[in-house]
C-alpha cells in the first residue's frame, strides 16, 4: 500500500468509526437509515439553493451553503453507519444511498454552474459539467468493479475528498477561490476513474494469470 493510500485509509477508517460511534443513541430511536438518507439530500438541495443567492451577500449566502452542504453530507454518512449498528442494512438501502450521494452532488455543481453562467464564466461552467460527469463516473466505475467481484474504491477523488474541496469552495468562493476548486475537483475525478479503470485491468490481468 502507497503512502497516500495508507493515509486515505487511516482517516477513512477514523471517519466510519466515529460515525459508528456517534448513531448509537440513534438505533434506540424510530429514527431510520432511509430517513437520514432523505434528510440529507433535502438538506444539500438547500444548500445548493443557498448558493443561488450569493448576490446579495456572499459571504453569507455562501458560508451558510457550505455550511448546511457539510450537514446534509454528514447525515449521508451517518445513514450507512446507522444501518449497521442498528442492523437494518438492507440491499435497497444501500442502492438509495448510493444514488442520493450522485443527487446531492449533482444539485450542489448544478448550482455553482448556473452562478458561474450568470456571471459569463462559459470556461468554468465547463468545467463544473466536467466535474458532475467525472464524480459520477467515479461512483459508476466502483459499482460495476464490484458486481464484476473486484475492488473499485481505489483512487484519490472520493466523495469525502469531493465534500472537502466543494466546501473549501464555498468557503473561500468571495475571494473568488469557488472556480478554481471546481478545477481540482474535476482533475482529481478524472485522475481517480483512470485509476479505477487501470486497478481493474489489474485485477483481471492477474486473475487471467493465476
Amino acid at each position: 500500500m502507497s503512502r497516500a493510500a495508507a493515509i486515505k485509509h487511516g482517516y477513512t477508517t477514523g471517519a466510519r468509526g466515529l460515525a459508528s460511534r456517534s448513531v448509537v443513541g440513534l438505533t434506540r430511536t424510530r429514527v431510520t437509515p432511509n430517513a437520514l438518507t432523505a434528510s440529507g439530500v433535502a438538506l444539500c438541495a438547500t444548500a445548493s439553493i443557498l448558493v443561488l443567492f450569493e448576490g446579495r451577500n456572499e459571504i453569507l449566502f455562501y458560508w451558510l451553503a457550505a455550511a448546511v452542504f457539510v450537514a446534509g453530507s454528514l447525515l449521508d454518512i451517518l445513514d450507512g453507519a446507522l444501518a449497521r449498528a442498528g442492523g437494518k442494512t438492507t440491499p435497497f438501502g444501500a442502492f438509495l444511498d448510493s444514488t442520493t450521494d450522485r443527487v446531492s452532488e449533482g444539485f450542489m455543481l448544478t448550482a455553482i454552474a448556473y452562478v458561474l453562467a450568470t456571471q459569463h464564466r462559459p470556461v468554468f461552467v465547463a468545467v463544473a459539467m466536467a466535474g458532475v460527469a467525472g464524480s459520477f463516473l467515479v461512483s459508476y466505475t466502483r459499482a460495476k468493479a464490484e458486481a464484476l467481484g473486484l475492488r473499485g474504491d481505489v483512487g484519490i477523488g472520493s466523495r469525502a475528498e469531493r465534500v472537502v474541496v466543494i466546501t473549501a469552495g464555498l468557503v473561500l468562493a468571495p475571494w473568488g477561490v469557488l472556480p478554481w476548486a471546481l478545477v481540482l475537483l474535476a482533475a482529481t475525478a478524472w485522475v481517480t476513474v483512470a485509476q479505477r479503470v487501470l486497478h481493474v485491468r489489474k485485477q483481471l490481468i492477474q486473475g487471467e494469470q493465476s
